[in-house]
């Protein structure tokens, strides 16, 4: 199909706006003002994570950083703390380090232009534009996994999202149908319309405003739209993870290096290797001596290219409870009943749970 024989964009866009009118998600938090710092917040928090986990996690992370100054002030440690089950934790170092460059760089006020916002760490073209759509009205299109569903449906343009010329023939739609009036809210949305009606699963088509021209639903292909790469299983890797307990209940925890899974997240000593001993490698590793080993129920916990199921180790040592050998050398002794500032994986907050019940 040419553009020329495209449905009317003003068509679409009205059928948007109209719909939102009566249907959209009006009182989002980080609606309330059109501070940029809010939104870029609230855009690096929404990159694949749904609104309703957000929204929680958000309001947390404004009380304790209202403004990018206290944001640039914090240390890493406390921002990751805030972050904690939030996951794709490179999002709050970015966050992180973009706020002390704005702090830094300029004085403190957040970048105004396309590029400017473009430059900064973790912020993409369609995040930048959503961020300067909601603070300023200003019109550019936004191209998020929701919007990108819904127009390759509207116009059955083939092809997975991923490619170079698909991705080009998107932006291309995108910036077609944003309206010069009403950016803010048609931003929004689009981005509700494929939230809540043009779903991944179980499409709302009936319910949709613009199901009449979307060439798809004409096509009863919805489910074809947008293509999908095909996908391998995730493989299932395994791992113990130990719960060095002191007399006082306190369990060891280390700092994950920067880069990788949970990178700069405090975590549990971790074997990959089951015929390794526990003993000899507590002795060898921290010098300390194990009384007890006693393995807990494993968990699951799924990342985006593999399944990890780990096996929790319970190890009680023979550790002086003013034994501070390990502080500050990457290492701290944890108190779960009077927890510390220290951002901790999901996962490590599940197993750590499980000494609740025991």
């Amino acid at each position: 199909m040419t553009d020329n024989s495209l449905p009317d964009s003003s068509d679409f866009t009205i059928g948007i706006l109209d719909w939102y009118d009566q249907h959209g998600r009006r009182n989002l938090p980080w609606h309330a003002q059109q501070d940029p710092y809010r939104i870029w917040v609230s855009e690096i928090m929404l990159q694949q994570t749904r609104v309703e986990t957000v929204i929680p996690f958000y309001q947390d992370f404004m009380h304790r950083f209202p403004d990018i100054g206290s944001l640039a002030e914090a240390n890493l440690d406390e921002v990751m703390t805030y972050w904690s089950g939030l996951g794709y934790y490179s999002r709050a170092r970015n966050l992180h380090r973009a706020a002390r460059r704005i702090c830094n760089e300029q004085g403190g006020c957040f970048p105004q232009t396309l590029h400017e916002i473009m430059s900064l760490p973790g912020v993409g073209r369609s995040t930048a534009g959503a961020i300067l759509a909601f603070s300023r009205n200003a019109r550019h299109p936004i191209l998020d996994a929701n919007v990108k569903r819904i127009l390759s449906r509207y116009h059955a343009v083939e092809g997975p999202p991923e490619k170079q010329d698909t991705q080009k023939r998107l932006w291309a739609l995108a910036d077609q149908h944003t309206p010069e009036a009403r950016v803010a809210e048609y931003t929004q949305a689009i981005m509700d319309l494929g939230a809540l009606i043009c779903r991944v699963h179980k499409p709302l088509c009936t319910e949709c405003p613009v199901a009449s021209e979307c060439l798809a639903y004409s096509q009863d292909q919805v489910a074809s739209f947008p293509a999908r790469k095909q996908k391998k299983p995730r493989p299932l890797k395994s791992c113990w993870m130990l719960l060095l307990r002191r007399s006082d209940g306190c369990i060891l925890l280390y700092k994950r290096p920067a880069k990788g899974i949970w990178g700069g997240l405090w975590s549990l000593p971790q074997l990959d290797d089951p015929e390794l001993d526990v003993n000899q490698y507590c002795k060898e590793m921290f010098e300390f001596e194990v009384t007890s080993i006693h393995s807990l129920a494993r968990i699951r916990h799924g990342f985006s290219h593999y399944e990890l199921e780990i096996t929790p180790v319970l190890c009680e040592t023979i550790v002086p409870e003013t034994d501070q050998t390990y502080d500050n050398h990457g290492y701290i002794w944890y108190n779960p009943k009077c927890p510390a500032t220290a951002g901790l994986p999901a996962a490590v907050k599940r197993i750590l749970a499980l000494l609740d019940s025991l």
